[in-house]
């Protein structure tokens, strides 16, 4: 059962959604206040955050930079500032998702089933997993191999695999992995790629799982031919 913490200052929505979550299989969690989120993180585990934007305290996007300097946890935000720049600015901290108040509890359901799938382990083509990623504990899996990654290692390699495919900068990379503007070179990027794709070798030798496109960056594909 995936724990779910709902972090929103609103009582009976709150309520509302922690009731729509639960009868969905889900166990959910709430906490009224942004600055308890980070000593509750500290000793609990979530599968996944629903962020209010708005919180007394600390407020939802100065939250999500924070756990992102630690976590990898998906996080979807819930906010009632629809302006671009907000939605832009939330996902460019590394939010998964968001959804805009007001909204259905359904819909909140449905994005929430939704952000979990994206991060079940990709499939190979012969039915097996290639890739199980432990956000918790910063440790990727693959059948009863298991390897211990730093934060950074982590978050390259969850940004990547969420998105299949997907082309990303270098510069992109840097802005997703490093949210506190810290001055970083390419060579940064490169040099965590290279220490990663060595411990991806040793889970799935012969298995080539990050893929660099002259030029453009770094993406991510399991299907795709070696010789990038």
């Amino acid at each position: 059962m995936n724990s779910i913490l709902i972090v929103e200052d609103e009582e009976k929505l709150a309520r509302l959604m922690a009731d729509y979550l639960q009868n969905a299989g889900f166990s959910p969690q709430i906490l009224n206040d942004g600055l308890r989120v980070l000593p509750w993180l500290d000793g609990n585990a979530a599968d996944l955050i629903l962020l209010d934007l708005m919180l007394p305290g600390r407020d939802g996007l100065d939250l999500c930079r924070a756990i992102r300097r630690f976590s990898a946890v998906p996080i979807i935000m819930v906010t009632a500032r629809i302006e671009e720049v907000d939605r832009l600015l939330g996902l460019e901290l590394g939010a998964d998702d968001y959804i805009c108040k007001p909204f259905s509890p359904r819909e909140m359901v449905a994005r929430v089933k939704a952000v979990l799938r994206r991060l079940e382990p990709r499939i190979s083509e012969h039915g097996e997993a290639l890739l199980r990623l432990d956000p918790e504990r910063f440790r990727i899996r693959a059948g009863r191999l298991e390897a211990e990654l730093t934060a950074v290692e982590f978050q390259l390699l969850q940004t990547l695999y969420r998105q299949p495919g997907r082309i990303f900068s270098r510069a992109r990379l840097m802005d997703l992995i490093y949210p506190d503007q810290r001055i970083v070179s390419d060579r940064t990027i490169d040099s965590h790629v290279k220490k990663l794709r060595k411990k991806l070798a040793e889970l799935l030798p012969g298995q080539e799982l990050i893929h660099s496109v002259y030029g453009a960056g770094y993406r991510y594909d399991p299907q795709a031919d070696t010789g990038d």
